[in-house]
């Protein structure tokens, strides 16, 4: 069966290398060599904050273990995470847009680098800490550095269309190309050079400095709303207005929690659903080829956001029906596959044709982050970008926490079956934001056009 993963990701590595070398000028945007140097520098910084962050993941929970606490100790932990994520990581993302994006950019890596910190200790309370640290990390993660690059790259008078071949290649690299290289320098440090489990911490913490440092030296500050008179409970009022009156923001909103909760929810399952009967699988191996999956769609997207047509709104509708029946798979599989009966061993067949769905699924999800993001460079107003994106984590969170609470209460085809739904959902909420967009746009034109017209006397 080893030879089935090989061919997996030997396969995923030949059509992304194919689809990146038979690029046309029309999947390419002419863009200007200051704007290139300026993407560079972005995507520098970016890969290695993602750098930071997944050289930490594969490793949370084996060192829990390796301190010895249970799976409800450490179920507690990653919900403090999570919870702090969305309890001080949306104060502290909000304060972004008046405090300034490059500030908040500077926090998230000395933020990050005191959560690695905490590794050291077996203290389960100092480890507790530096789960609240580092969910404060992550919700600024998720919010200052695109919230800094937007506001930039407008300030700068770079075309708005540009802003998509950055945020494709953020995808293509930070979220493909480097975890794949963290997982293996990871693997590299703990089991080949036998440091220990708290070796990724430290070396992210490492790559973490770097970038705070070319952060720095090379970044200008930005800001959403500067306005001294404007405190922190006023701008999440102003943000809720803005939520509640535009309802392509609150549609954009809930897209995003839905798609995000069923992913963060398929990191949790997608183990259980391959080795149902203790298959020995191999985790980091698989973990890769779903990094390489995601980079062939932020690899497709790249070329689908060059173009005019189909419009990010139209696309996006046809990538949630996939993930909805990518997820469903393992449901398929279980009233159609007879389960194996000896435990261990290797993968099942079943579980070979669950791995083909979430390969696909993580293909939407490589999609997916360079699409949206486009979505809130359009839709999100400026001056309150930050804290609206946080506003956006909050039900994300929320159901994150539900989900870790219960993940034992329901048996896993149920979980799937309710992620499925979810992305049927977000299906629909799309297809009513495009017609919304749609709308707008036209009555825009039309105004235009009444305002040219000369008047008749």
């Amino acid at each position: 069966m080893e030879l089935f993963y090989y061919l997996v990701f030997g396969s995923l590595g030949a059509v992304v290398t194919l689809l990146e070398l038979s690029k046309s000028n029309k999947d390419r945007l002419n863009t200007s060599s200051a704007f290139n140097s300026f993407k560079n520098n972005y995507l520098c910084v970016y890969c290695l904050m993602m750098a930071g962050d997944w050289l930490q993941g594969p490793y949370v929970y084996y060192l829990y273990r390796t301190y010895g606490f249970g799976k409800g100790e450490i179920g507690q932990l990653f919900i403090a995470g999570f919870g702090s994520s969305m309890l001080f990581g949306t104060i502290v993302g909000s304060l972004a847009d008046k405090q300034g994006r490059k500030r908040a950019c500077v926090t998230y890596c000395i933020t990050y680098i005191l959560s690695c910190v905490t590794k050291h200790s077996p203290e389960y309370k100092v480890l507790m800490l530096g789960r609240v640290l580092g969910g404060i990390a992550t919700s600024l993660l998720f919010s200052a550095f695109e919230s800094w690059l937007v506001a930039e790259h407008n300030k700068r008078g770079f075309e708005q269309q540009w802003l998509s071949v950055t945020f494709s290649k953020a995808i293509f690299l930070g979220n493909g190309l480097v975890a794949i290289l963290s997982g293996l320098f990871g693997n590299l440090l703990v089991d080949s050079f036998g440091f220990g489990p708290v070796a990724p911490f430290d070396a992210a913490a490492c790559f973490l400095a770097i970038g705070m440092a070319i952060i720095l030296s090379t970044w200008t500050e930005n800001y959403g709303d500067p306005s001294e008179n404007k405190d922190l409970l006023t701008q999440f009022k102003d943000a809720a207005v803005a939520i509640a009156s535009d309802e392509k923001i609150a549609l954009l909103g809930a897209i995003q929690s839905l798609f995000e909760g069923s992913m963060y929810t398929f990191v949790f399952l997608w183990t259980p659903a391959l080795s149902p009967n203790e298959e020995e699988i191999p985790h980091g191996f698989i973990f890769a080829n779903f990094m390489l999956a995601s980079m062939l769609g932020s690899s497709i997207a790249s070329r689908l956001l060059a173009r005019t047509s189909p419009k990010v709104e139209s696309y996006m509708q046809i990538v949630f029906v996939i993930s909805a029946a990518s997820l469903l798979l393992p449901i398929v599989t279980n009233f159609l596959v007879a389960p194996a009966k000896v435990k261990g061993g290797s993968i099942s067949f079943s579980g070979c044709i669950q791995l083909f769905g979430f390969c696909a699924f993580e293909a939407c999800v490589g999609i997916f982050w360079p699409s949206i993001m486009k979505m809130r460079s359009q839709y999100i107003p400026e001056e309150a970008r930050s804290t609206i994106m946080n506003f956006f984590r909050i039900p994300l969170n929320i159901f994150v926490c539900v989900v870790l609470y219960n993940v034992n209460a329901f048996p896993i085809t149920v979980m799937f079956g309710m992620c499925s739904i979810f992305l049927c959902v977000a299906c629909v909420l799309q297809r009513r934001l495009m017609v919304i967009a749609d709308k707008t746009k036209a009555e825009d034109y039309r105004m235009k056009n009444a305002e040219a017209e000369p008047l008749n006397i």
